[in-house]
């Protein structure tokens, strides 16, 4: 079986994301960039089946600019075997991510495509839907619990309700949800290790997708800042507050 994992390089969630002045977009000029944490999930789920045997490759995907390597290399340094950079310095939508994606699918042939469930830059969500859609493949979304079972998977995904379990024909698509699995920090032999690795490099061109984008952003702009609350020192007053100020009753 052949895996292939997306991976994305996005703003580390641990730096405060600020818009630029002239609020074209979100500042990332020497901004800490890194590995989107549910596309983690979904390298370390990857590597767990090549682990167990039920893999026999595994492969990672970047689309981006040039830092994007750095992204690989990690995924590299996690335990996958190989990477593919697909060189963009366009900020590509949901629907090109997913046509650039379905065309890898077509040239390597994978059983299994897996996804973190969003990117936390864009919280959009859709690549992985809409990469099932395009390849005609079964899908299953936010997998809290993942099973391989020989021409099928069980995936046990997160609903409102609680957890729902489904089973698929193969080959699939495979969106990731936190609590699939606790992915592992890249030791320092497998960082020199992902160094000699291969990246096959290539680009939007190369692969016969149009990545013109649909949507124009107007301004991105950070949210108003929140009032200071107000302390009422009977229950007629807070009524009175609801009442006349805030009209909500």
């Amino acid at each position: 079986m052949k895996i292939m994992v997306a991976v994305k390089r996005v703003i580390d969630y641990n730096v405060k994301v600020r818009g630029k002045s002239d609020e074209t977009g979100v500042e990332t000029a020497n901004v800490k960039m890194s590995m989107n944490p549910f596309d983690e999930i979904a390298i370390e789920e990857g590597v767990r089946l090549r682990e167990a045997g039920t893999a026999e490759e595994l492969i990672a995907v970047s689309i981006g600019p040039q830092g994007a390597q750095e992204t690989i290399r990690t995924a590299l340094a996690m335990g996958a075997d190989r990477g593919i950079h697909v060189a963009s310095d366009d900020d590509l939508e949901p629907l090109a991510v997913a046509k650039l994606l379905k065309a890898l699918a077509d040239k390597e042939n994978p059983d299994l495509f897996i996804l973190g469930k969003q990117a936390i830059d864009d919280d959009s969500s859709q690549t992985g839907q809409m990469l099932a859609a395009l390849l005609g493949w079964s899908q299953g979304t936010f997998a809290s619990k993942l099973e391989l079972d020989g021409a099928n998977t069980n995936v046990t995904r997160e609903i409102d309700g609680g957890l729902e379990t489904v089973r698929l024909a193969m080959p699939a698509v495979i969106t990731t949800d936190l609590r699939l699995n606790t992915p592992r920090y890249a030791s320092l032999p497998n960082i020199m290790k992902a160094k000699k690795k291969t990246i096959d490099a290539m680009s939007p061109a190369d692969l016969g997708v149009d990545v013109t984008p649909r949507l124009t952003t107007l301004k991105v702009v950070e949210p108003s800042k929140r009032e200071a609350g107000v302390i009422v020192e009977t229950v007629d007053e807070l009524l009175d507050k609801l009442k006349n100020e805030a009209k909500v009753i």
